[in-house]
């Protein structure tokens, strides 16, 4: 295998760990990362759907023995059905919009200048939902409900847009929903794990003519990247939460995008997917 494209991986799987969970936009910046790396192709957007998958089992090691519970209670316990059907609720909207205009997104939007764009705006929403009043009256993940639960989709399908960030479309539509910090990034965990899983699994059955048994060193580098870059990410998240607001990711996100924007703008960078 060679090394350039193990370091490639490793650079990248590390990129989608630490970006997954925080409200910055993992597929803004491995788009970008990827532009940069000349890793960009189709067999290049496969890998990134792979490594996803080692993001997913971060979340979950995270919270196994929570999942265990949850899956132990379905067959008799209201509040473990209530949980499981809260994140199938969260989940349509993406999967059903998602399904609707991918190919168009995928089309005008999966490029440097969109997601810049999309990064600015976003950092600005996110100051503006900072500054607002918090009015909380779901304090954990359990309290949520089914009215919650819809809402808090909607707002992850605005994730769609690439620059966009899951994780913090959702948070942030937790804060403005009436959510506590903590309930809102906890529930962009869960709803993170049949989110990933269902489109990963998706996409890498409709690119199954691309796998190759050749890539499976690239894939474990950038799988293993990711898991222990996503685990020691959630782990911070939650403690600093507790006493921090997402103020400092808002500017991240527009100083990030404003600086894509001039190098494309003076050709410092050649973004070639622009």
């Amino acid at each position: 295998m060679d090394p350039i494209l193990l370091l490639h991986a490793l650079i990248l799987g590390v990129v989608e760990g630490l970006t997954e969970f925080l409200p910055i936009s993992s597929t803004g910046h491995l788009i970008l990362a990827g532009d940069l790396l000349e890793f960009n192709d189709e067999r290049g957007k496969l890998f990134e759907i792979v490594i996803q998958s080692g993001a997913i089992l971060a979340v979950c090691w995270e919270y196994r023995s929570r999942i265990g519970r949850v899956l132990a209670g379905l067959p008799r316990d209201r509040e473990a059905q209530r949980f499981v059907l809260n994140l199938f609720i969260a989940f349509l909207p993406l999967a059903l919009l998602g399904l609707a205009f991918q190919k168009a997104i995928k089309a005008h939007l999966f490029k440097p200048v969109p997601v810049a764009l999309a990064f600015i705006v976003g950092g600005l929403v996110i100051l503006w939902a900072e500054r607002r009043k918090h009015r909380i009256r779901v304090e954990t993940v359990e309290e949520l409900d089914i009215i919650d639960a819809f809402k808090l989709g909607l707002a992850q399908a605005l994730a769609l847009i690439p620059g966009t960030s899951r994780s913090g479309a959702t948070i942030v539509g937790g804060l403005l929903f009436g959510l506590s910090r903590k309930a809102a990034t906890e529930f962009s965990f869960f709803l993170a794990i049949p989110t990933l899983l269902v489109a990963t699994a998706y996409q890498l059955y409709k690119e199954r003519a691309l796998l190759n048994a050749d890539d499976i060193g690239m894939w474990a580098v950038g799988f293993v990247a990711a898991f222990i870059s996503a685990f020691l990410c959630v782990r911070w998240l939650l403690r600093y939460i507790a006493s921090h607001d997402f103020t400092p990711f808002a500017w991240y996100r527009i100083a990030f995008g404003l600086v894509v924007l001039a190098t494309a703008h003076y050709g410092l960078v050649d973004w070639t997917a622009a």
